[in-house]
């Protein structure tokens, strides 16, 4: 699978900066083993019949989710991280029409409205973290998944493995830093959260969509 690898685009990073897909990394494969059976739990809780990730950078979960018979599609406000996953799905013979263009603040209820809508580390690379939230309420017709990163603990873990020791730790592109408490205190002002789920180092929730 092609991943951006730490491309720019407008002075910004999109998509994966590390595979972590891919990753030979014992602790590595261990924590996204945990992050991928916590994605699977939730989504087995919404039970959707439609899905929509917003935010979606090369297409990971939408093709591994179109490939379990959902009806889905992906968006990314990059060009370049769409134009990834739009190769990636040609690569397995889907339709790369799944994958567009579109910003999270640009969300319409009309034509982005899904049962289930996903947005996982997303909240982190956005300087208006509360406009996003209240984009995603307006499509969420029942569920809604998001995750970050557990924060100090995701860097903690970069700087063991020897990663971003000139930043302490901080992936680039990194801007918003959630502990649990912060996070869950940001989501409740516009969702009910259901479930949450802490496989380290993120924290994952679910939610529906009536607002508190």
């Amino acid at each position: 699978m092609k991943i951006s690898g730490g491309l720019q685009e407008g002075g910004l990073i999109v998509g994966n900066v590390y595979d972590k897909y891919s990753s030979r990394n014992p602790v590595v494969r261990y924590a996204v083993r945990r992050f991928a059976k916590s994605m699977s739990d939730l989504v087995d809780q919404a039970a959707p019949q439609t899905i929509h990730e917003v935010g979606c950078g090369e297409g990971y979960w939408v093709l591994r989710w179109r490939e379990q018979g959902f009806s889905v599609r992906g968006t990314d406000v990059s060009p370049k991280a769409i134009q990834l996953s739009q190769e990636n799905a040609a690569e397995r013979s889907l339709n790369p029409e799944m994958f567009t263009v579109h910003s999270i603040y640009d969300l319409h209820p009309a034509e982005d409205s899904a049962d289930l809508i996903v947005c996982c580390e997303v909240l982190e690379h956005l300087e208006c973290p509360e406009d996003a939230l209240r984009a995603l309420s307006r499509v969420a017709t029942k569920h809604l998944i998001l995750s970050v990163p557990h924060e100090p603990i995701f860097r903690m873990l970069n700087v063991a493995r020897g990663k971003y020791l000139s930043r302490w730790g901080n992936t680039p592109g990194h801007i918003q830093h959630y502990s649990p408490g912060r996070f869950l205190q940001l989501v409740e002002q516009f969702f009910h959260i259901e479930t949450v789920r802490m496989p380290i180092p993120w924290i994952m929730v679910l939610c529906n969509a009536r607002k508190q």
